[in-house]
């Protein structure tokens, strides 16, 4: 089976320019092209696509998704995907409750009813962290935190939602591959890191450097980070402490 450059990009969702442009890179090359120039695309490539987007979707680079996807094994795939699969239906399970509990309030509020406080807030993640969060740094801190996320756009707002786990997926793919933490696509997803950071509180570089080993020291940061792998929560302490000394001033 093959199919051309626009059934592609019409299953895809990505534009038949852009998967041009992937060609004209060398990201991605069509099974064939025929002689009036049309590509055609067959299984492989439709994989090697599905992969490139995922890797796009962490937050890398074309030129790091480049170099992930030249020397990544099948296994190594297959496992990248495994833990992505994960995350996927982690988060579908999550809207699932949000979608029920928008639905039990709609409801109820065409009846005239009331709801229970733990029917209202059913599916909402809640920070386990703030009263400890009080405690060490003060009201102050926490409270203008807060008054940071009433700023957010929706881009914001999607980026704190998603962007840790984009970051702990994509260094999950680097460190697959033996990338040191110095390596520009690990880099990348730190500056993401950061950026997400940002959205609540601006660390300078002994802050951050702080937060990474903060992640190694509280299991609870290096269970929700990498349940089961800890030497991923010290791979990104010191691309952290990495990105800290380049990048932030003390």
């Amino acid at each position: 089976m093959a199919w051309s450059i626009a059934e592609v990009a019409k299953a895809s969702g990505v534009t038949a320019r852009t998967l041009r442009h992937y060609h004209a890179i060398g990201l991605l090359e069509p099974a064939r092209t025929a002689p009036n120039g049309r590509r055609y695309y067959e299984q492989d490539q439709l994989l090697q696509l599905q992969q490139i987007l995922l890797l796009r979707d962490l937050g890398l680079s074309l030129d790091v998704v480049a170099e992930v996807i030249a020397h990544r094994s099948r296994q190594d795939t297959i496992e990248v995907l495994g833990r992505h699969k994960e995350w996927l239906l982690r988060e579908q399970l999550r809207l699932e409750r949000l979608a029920r509990t928008v639905d039990t309030t709609i409801e109820n509020l065409r009846k005239g009813g009331e709801m229970a406080p733990d029917k209202v807030f059913a599916g909402f993640q809640h920070n386990p962290y703030e009263a400890e969060a009080r405690e060490r740094w003060g009201d102050d801190a926490v409270d203008a935190s807060y008054r940071r996320m009433q700023d957010w756009s929706d881009a914001d707002a999607e980026k704190a939602r998603t962007g840790y786990a984009r970051v702990h997926e994509g260094l999950a793919a680097l460190k697959a591959e033996g990338a040191e933490v110095t390596h520009a696509g690990v880099q990348e997803l730190i500056q993401l890191h950061y950026e997400v950071t940002c959205l609540f509180w601006t660390p300078n570089a002994a802050a951050y450097k702080g937060l990474g080993q903060l992640y190694v020291d509280d299991e609870r940061f290096g269970q929700n980070i990498a349940a089961d792998d800890h030497s991923l929560v010290e791979y990104l302490r010191d691309a952290m402490t990495v990105y800290a000394d380049t990048n932030l001033a003390e």
